[in-house]
Parts: C-alpha cells; sequence; structure tokens
C-alpha cells in the first residue's frame, strides 16, 4: 500500500520529510490540507489513534489568533472542530503507511517505519 503525507506544500518541516521520501525511494501520495481538507471522520480516528494534544498545532499562528475563548476548554471535539475548520492547525506532517500513523518528521521514526 502507499503511504500518504498530509500537510501544507510550503512547511519547512513537509519538505524533509517529503524529501527524506524521495531519497529512499518511497512512493508516497500527497494530501494538501489546505486545498483538499481533512474529512472530520478522518480526522476522529487520528485523534483516537494519536491524541488531539499531538495533532492540534498550538505554536503556529493560525492557533495564536484565534480569540481566547476557541483556546480555553479544549476537548477533543473541540479540537476536532477547530482543525476541521482551519486545517492548517493540524501538527504537520502526518504519515499514514496504512499500518500506522504518525504526526511530525524525524528521520529515525520514518527509518523504522519503513
Amino acid at each position: 500500500m502507499q503511504a500518504t503525507i498530509f500537510g501544507i506544500p510550503n512547511c519547512d518541516t513537509m519538505k524533509k520529510a517529503r524529501d527524506w521520501l524521495d531519497h529512499h525511494h518511497i512512493a508516497y501520495r500527497f494530501h494538501d490540507y489546505r486545498k483538499d481538507g481533512v474529512p472530520q471522520d478522518l480526522l476522529e480516528g487520528w485523534v483516537k489513534e494519536l491524541g488531539w494534544e499531538a495533532l492540534l498545532n498550538r505554536n503556529g499562528t493560525t492557533f495564536r489568533k484565534l480569540p481566547e475563548s476557541d483556546k480555553t476548554g479544549l476537548n477533543a471535539r473541540r479540537a476536532v472542530a477547530l482543525m476541521c475548520a482551519q486545517p492548517s492547525l493540524i501538527r504537520r506532517p502526518v504519515l499514514d503507511t496504512g499500518q500506522r500513523r504518525v504526526v511530525g518528521f524525524a528521520p529515525q521514526v520514518y527509518a523504522t517505519l519503513f
């Protein structure tokens, strides 16, 4: 099965992850969060597997620009709603190998997956 990498094209971490996959001749499909969105059921599955805390990018500009009322009292349901409404809130990349999903890029982690 072909891996899918989810993110946005101009993110530096995404570029590193895609370069690593290309360098190791690993076939993958790129899914652009901004252009293609992320279906709520897929996001809910990621949250069950990985936890909403791992998926929600609290360090980015998008999160910082949210109203305080959206940032406080977060839980899985509210985090999924925010990430569906604004996919750039999802940490990147999310790599789906078909067997497993990982958030972020670490060469040593990718090496163990492939």
